[in-house]
């Protein structure tokens, strides 16, 4: 019964995505395809060839309120200005939040955050991860989260799929340096897309019973005669926009194990939904824009396979966890709640794992050895299948970019991609983007134990679960920071000087250098004119270049790390 049921989710949450698939791609292709109008005069380097119409007027405002012509566009540096400028503001502004929290409304009487603490939360939220090395219900009052951390939670996913769009362009146009205005792309992210979609999600939460209000902490009276304080708080817009952004961060220290955030089994598939609805669509919007609905379909395939495999795998390892007491309950139920069960909390895990979510509704390091190293390679593929909002559909690009090189290696021609040839400034930025955070995630674990002091503090301090499964700790945690997920293996006490600034700098390189990347490797194909197709030239809509690109994702991404997780979780689950 536990096994039809859990079937039954997973075909659940299939169903809605395909019928979200085409009207939500759509959607938001002609959402960043529709020319904006400033003026009567529209700017003469506009190069889109759809309809213009007139902003919303929240728009107008905000573009003459920045000094922004929103007819205008720009090169990759003045994008990459734009993203690195706003995104800088908002560590900043969300830091200061933080440390004047005392004097903020809606407060609750708790003080001022701690300036390491402040700074790790801020990078944190401002690089869409959502770390939190504290517990949100008795650190941060409803001012912060508002002000601050919700902020966040939609500007951050807006700038992701700003970039996507801005490569997207990079592909589809020729002969011009032109990606599109970062500024009108940002807007609409969040006026179009996120906000009337958080609306709705956070109206169908409240009817499932995730609490929303300003009630503050409440003293019960419980069954046994003895009194709890529970907390209560604006919880469904923030829980709305965590999932829908792929932000992750909870507003209890439980997170989506919380009931107050995640009540029941139905509530917990369409948080799933959540998750995946943005990031599953976008390869619609990425053929509609590029003018061939194939190629965004070969990408979704791709997706798709490798989610079902880290799925199917993550529930095997968790069902046939090894001791007696995991086989005599029917699987591993240590760190799981009773009513998502086995198959509720790895659909939400894989779930949470490949999207950059970071979002829980059981506990990681609670999972066998072999289920929680799938969460680690989820995040360690580069959370492609299909990642963040935005950040898993350039990333998927960049490999695709990769795939279409290797490709013409092996037949001996110059590889192209949609028209455009690939060549050394190509590959080289594409395999930049690759060695970015493998390079994050293995130098911070290194560090952490390399060097004596902090060596001796994270031995002390951080890990409570000393052997393989200590160092599986500090890898998942720089795993998490690099990749912009925010989960964690909740052992490890990370609220230290050295997680603080190393997790806080891993996240932030995390997730602008390849940005950077991205926004170069976008330039340098705009400008380049479309090659015509021959013979020789590898279709990228077919089966074949969907297998090839499955292969290069595997191999080039998870492959990197085998040697560490066979010093940790592989090691411990061979024993």
């Amino acid at each position: 019964m536990d096994t039809l049921f859990g079937l039954l989710q997973i075909l659940t949450v299939v169903v809605v995505l395909v019928v979200l698939y085409r009207p939500l791609g759509d959607y938001m292709a002609r959402v960043y395809s529709t020319a904006p109008v400033a003026s009567a005069t529209p700017s003469p380097r506009a190069t889109s060839t759809a309809p213009a119409r007139r902003d919303l007027r929240v728009e107008r405002g905000f573009y003459r309120l920045i000094g922004v012509d929103p007819a205008s566009e720009q090169t990759w540096p003045a994008y990459l200005r734009g993203v690195l400028a706003f995104s800088l503001v908002g560590v900043l502004l969300v830091y200061a939040i933080q440390r004047l929290q005392a004097v903020l409304p809606l407060s609750l009487g708790f003080p001022a955050v701690p300036e390491g603490l402040a700074f790790n939360t801020a990078a944190s939220f401002v690089a869409n991860t959502n770390w939190q090395s504290y517990s949100p219900d008795l650190t941060m009052g409803y001012g912060v989260q508002v002000l601050g951390l919700v902020v966040q939670n939609f500007v951050s996913a807006a700038v992701g799929i700003a970039v996507a769009v801005a490569l997207i362009r990079g592909l589809a146009r020729v002969r011009t340096g032109m990606l599109g205005n970062f500024w009108v792309d940002l807007t609409r992210g969040v006026v179009r897309l996120l906000l009337p979609l958080a609306v709705v999600a956070a109206i169908v939460l409240m009817l499932g019973g995730v609490i929303q209000n300003l009630a503050g902490f409440t003293d019960v009276t419980t069954l046994t005669g003895g009194t709890a304080t529970v907390p209560g708080g604006p919880v469904a817009s923030q829980e709305a926009i965590k999932m829908l952004g792929t932000n992750g961060g909870g507003f209890f220290n439980a997170n989506s194990a919380h009931p107050f955030e995640n009540p029941t089994a139905w509530t917990n598939l369409f948080e799933i939904v959540l998750m995946l609805a943005i990031p599953f669509s976008l390869p619609r919007t990425f053929g509609r824009m590029v003018g061939s609905t194939r190629q965004g379909v070969a990408v979704a395939a791709v997706m798709t396979t490798i989610f079902a495999v880290s799925l199917a795998a993550m529930t095997w390892f968790e069902l046939r966890g090894a001791g007696t007491a995991p086989q005599l309950a029917g699987g591993a139920m240590e760190g799981k709640e009773a009513r998502f069960g086995i198959w509720g909390s790895t659909l939400f895990g894989s779930t949470s794992t490949l999207t950059s979510t970071g979002a829980v509704n059981s506990m990681h390091d609670s999972y066998t050895s072999l289920g929680g190293m799938m969460a680690m390679v989820n995040m360690m593929l580069g959370e492609i299948a299909p990642g963040g909002v935005g950040s898993g559909l350039y990333g998927m690009l960049v490999l695709a970019v990769i795939t279409v090189f290797v490709a013409g290696l092996l037949v001996g021609r110059t590889p192209e991609y949609l028209g455009k040839k690939i060549g050394p400034r190509e590959i080289k930025l594409a395999s930049l983007y690759i060695l970015v955070t493998p390079t994050l995630v293995l130098a911070g674990t290194a560090l952490s134990f390399a060097i004596p002091a902090v060596r001796a503090d994270v031995e002390s301090t951080s890990i409570w679960n000393p052997g393989l499964h200590g160092l599986g700790e500090v890898l998942y945690a720089f795993t998490s920071a690099s990749n912009n997920n925010g989960s964690a293996f909740a052992g490890l006490t990370a609220n230290t000087p050295w997680f603080n600034t190393a997790l806080g700098v891993a996240m932030l390189l995390g997730r602008f250098v390849p940005i950077v990347l991205v926004l170069a490797l976008a330039g340098s194909l705009a400008v380049q004119d479309r090659v015509p197709a021959t013979a020789g030239t590898l279709p990228t809509h077919r089966p074949q270049f969907v297998g090839l690109l499955i292969g290069v994702s595997v191999i080039v991404t998870a492959l990197t790390y085998f040697p560490v997780l066979a010093l940790g979780p592989l090691a411990e689950g061979l024993q």
